[in-house]
């Protein structure tokens, strides 16, 4: 995917500058430009104050998880973690998986990565039946560009397709990543989460 590359190795303002045409002004009737899918997850995403890692392979994966554990100093801390894979691709770490939400932090995947409002949208096959509330205040999702799309509803069509004999329940997003803002009235009744996403390139 170009775009991380872009993040990773931004063009100089020179650069940038070269790039647009002389006569590039856009009339006011003109529509608007619309980013692919994968710049405006990653712009929305992080103005919802998420923590972004992107990963070109598994080893990649590792190193960030690493650094995320180290940055936070969870080894050997309480990981909250339903998924049988997730604990074994992560078992090297001496953490103590478990069910808890006094656990330092929740380990998941999710259903997609939703770019019009930059959420993360999940279900009961991640987070069972637990309400965000009744879950740890710390996430780190393990997600990959091809679960990027557009919006909600192309969501919940991927989810009933993949789930055709039976749509998972407790489908919700989540869209706040941090926690100074869980007192805004934009973001009431809603559970606000410091986040890390681990996105591994698989296209």
């Amino acid at each position: 995917m170009n775009l991380f590359k872009r993040f990773l190795n931004p063009k100089s303002k020179s650069d940038q500058e070269q790039d647009i045409p002389e006569n590039a002004e856009r009339g006011k009737y003109m529509p608007e430009v619309k980013l692919p899918t994968d710049e405006r997850f990653m712009l929305n995403f992080k103005n919802n104050g998420g923590k972004f890692l992107y990963c070109v392979d598994d080893k990649e994966v590792l190193e960030a998880f690493d650094n995320i554990l180290l940055e936070n100093d969870w080894y050997e801390k309480q990981c909250c973690c339903f998924d049988d894979n997730l604990k074994n691709k992560f078992n090297g770490f001496n953490l103590e998986f478990n069910n808890s939400a006094d656990a330092e932090f929740y380990l998941s995947t999710c259903e997609f990565l939703v770019a019009n409002d930059g959420s993360i949208l999940i279900s009961s096959n991640q987070i069972k039946e637990r309400k965000l509330h009744d879950l740890p205040p710390n996430f780190v999702i393990l997600s990959s560009t091809s679960q990027l799309i557009d919006t909600i509803g192309e969501g919940l069509r991927g989810i009933k397709f993949k789930n055709k004999r039976q749509i998972p329940s407790n489908i919700t997003t989540i869209k706040n990543f941090e926690t100074q803002k869980e007192g805004d009235f934009m973001s009431y009744g809603s559970s606000t989460k410091n986040l890390y996403l681990l996105l591994l390139e698989d296209l």
